[in-house]
């Protein structure tokens, strides 16, 4: 250990004593602003929200088995998707990885006490339930069958369902987004320790903060259009509705504008993690840095102008579609350098094939056909076939459960052991990774030839020829249940029985790992002095010796 107290002779802070002793109470961890109580707190919400949708399209997927209607009715089945996809987007997807990694990590891996502002770290918690209880509460009480996207005229004039409860509680989680965005640019800039300079951070960190700018300027747009969605159907103005001079384009283009952002505020803290896990495990130092830093800042800034590509049937002019498929095709040019770089950052690596090691490669294999099936649908006339079809449903699952669930597992299981203190199960670990990739694959891969075939999407009847891939498919939705329980299983087992993990049990590099497992209430006994660059792996896949430390972090 080379942290501050470490060079200086000094114990460590006891974490059982300071992070853990702080109160055990319930109303310690709820008015708690420690940023990794807070963290845990995200934890636990997002977890239910995930099984919550999660049990919403196993009914789906039950319903899919036959092509008769003989499970649920059409009014429920369209009920369940949304609630499928309101909960999973807003409330797992978005918040998963930025506001419990992120929350987590970001302080530990710049050398900072907490946050800048950890008492509106803690409000955005509370943003953010107060919105999901609102949204569940429509979602329960009657349902609301518009689709998690709440297009227009559904949402304004046809849907007789819980509407304006729903778009309440997602234009409220919202705000929980905005302040999280504002609280970690904050944090990046004001509290780097000393010698943290830009091109030192870990790629985790760039990765938050370019989903953190993301946040703060495509967020407001969506609290605007369900904010005209509620003064439309609540006071009857007319904004969307062309009968009365509206335009229903417009809330089109106002969604996607944030929408299609959102898909990076998913996708860009999974890359972040996905460098951490495979430059650890790989015992070598990234490939291309600042090539990975440009790849995440153009990820960012592109994905800013391609929510066109969204609408390329929904009647935009034939120039503005050719100009968005263009684009769309440049925005893949920065995620194929990630890829790139990090199968560059495998080759002569002494891999180890650990459990996160195992969740990352499967990242890689998901991400990539998604993101290649992303350009059949970034050209017009694949996609004009394709369009609402399930080969959109499995295009968007591969990118953003196959890629951001699976680096979200893989993140859980790297920093299991420095958020609990306590080891899990290895072997279970593994066999969970490779479940989940292969039930992942039986469930979605059939919907890319049953979409390609015509099958469209959101329909609770179909053809029976299209029978044997919604079999497959529900089949592997299964498996894919199974592999996610799993980790619910012996994660909980760990905290009671698994033994204790020491401060850096993988012997990786990260300025958090040179900290007491779990940390202490302000991090670190003393703020580290950084003097080089992050990951500081031989170059040839060897780590350094063991009397030679590693790390950046320098004592005061």
């Amino acid at each position: 250990m080379t942290t501050a107290a470490a060079s200086s002779g000094e114990q460590p802070l006891s974490s059982e004593t300071d992070y853990l002793g702080a109160g055990h109470t319930l109303g310690s961890w709820l008015m708690s602003t420690d940023h990794k109580r807070i963290a845990i707190l995200y934890a636990i919400s997002i977890t239910l929200f995930f099984f919550l949708g999660g049990a919403a399209i196993s009914i789906v997927r039950l319903e899919l088995f036959t092509p008769e209607a003989d499970v649920i009715t059409a009014d429920t089945y369209n009920k369940l998707f949304t609630l499928h996809g309101v909960v999973m987007v807003w409330f797992f997807m978005i918040p998963s990885i930025p506001n419990t990694f992120g929350n987590f990590l970001l302080p530990l891996m710049i050398g900072a006490p907490d946050v800048a502002f950890p008492r509106l770290n803690l409000l955005s918690w509370y943003l953010n339930i107060g919105g999901a209880l609102l949204t569940i509460y429509a979602l329960i009480v009657g349902g609301v069958d518009t689709g998690w996207t709440f297009y227009t005229p559904y949402s304004t004039m046809l849907s007789n369902t819980h509407v304006l409860a729903a778009a309440a509680g997602v234009f409220l989680a919202g705000f929980s987004s905005i302040a999280t965005g504002v609280n970690f640019i904050a944090t990046t800039h004001m509290l780097r320790a000393p010698g943290m300079t830009w091109f030192r951070l870990p790629l985790f960190v760039w990765a938050i903060y370019a989903t953190s700018i993301v946040m703060v300027l495509s967020t407001p747009v969506l609290a605007i259009t369900l904010l005209l969605i509620i003064a439309e159907r609540w006071l009857s103005l007319p904004i969307f509705d062309p009968s009365r001079g509206g335009d229903p384009l417009l809330f089109q283009h106002l969604f996607w504008f944030y929408s299609h952002p959102a898909v990076y505020i998913m996708v860009l803290p999974a890359m972040g993690v996905i460098s951490e896990v495979i430059t650890c495990f790989a015992r070598r130092r990234i490939f291309g840095y600042r090539f990975m830093v440009y790849a995440i800042v153009g990820i960012a800034g592109i994905g800013f102008f391609v929510w066109g590509h969204h609408m390329f049937v929904a009647g935009i002019s034939p120039y503005a579609a050719l100009i968005f498929s263009f684009l769309s095709f440049v925005v893949a040019v920065p995620s194929a350098i990630k890829v790139f770089n990090w199968t560059a950052t495998l080759y002569r690596g002494q891999i180890g094939f650990e459990a996160p090691m195992l969740y990352a490669l499967g990242f890689l294999g998901l991400f990539t056909i998604g993101g290649l099936t992303g350009l059949f649908l970034a050209s017009i006339p694949v996609d004009v076939h394709v369009t609402d079809t399930y080969f959109v449903v499995a295009h968007f699952h591969y990118i953003m459960v196959g890629g951001t669930v699976s680096a979200f597992f893989a993140g859980l299981h790297y920093w299991w052991p420095k958020i609990t203190g306590r080891l899990y199960p290895e072997s279970w670990a593994r066999f969970a990774a490779i479940l989940m990739f292969f039930g992942f694959n039986f469930t979605f891969f059939p919907q890319f030839i049953v979409g390609y075939l015509g099958m469209p999407r959101r329909y609770h009847v179909y053809p029976p020829e299209f029978q044997v891939y919604n079999v497959l498919s529900s089949a592997g939705a299964g498996i894919l249940a199974a592999a996610y329980l799993l980790p619910l299983g012996y994660l909980g087992w760990s905290l009671i029985w698994g033994r204790r993990a020491g401060n850096n049990p993988w012997d990786a590099t990260g300025l958090e790992w040179r900290t007491t497992s779990p940390p202490p209430r302000e991090n670190f006994p003393h703020t580290p002095r950084i003097n080089i660059g992050p990951y500081d792996y031989h170059p040839e896949g060897m780590s350094p010796a063991p009397d030679q430390p590693r790390h950046r972090g320098q004592g005061d």
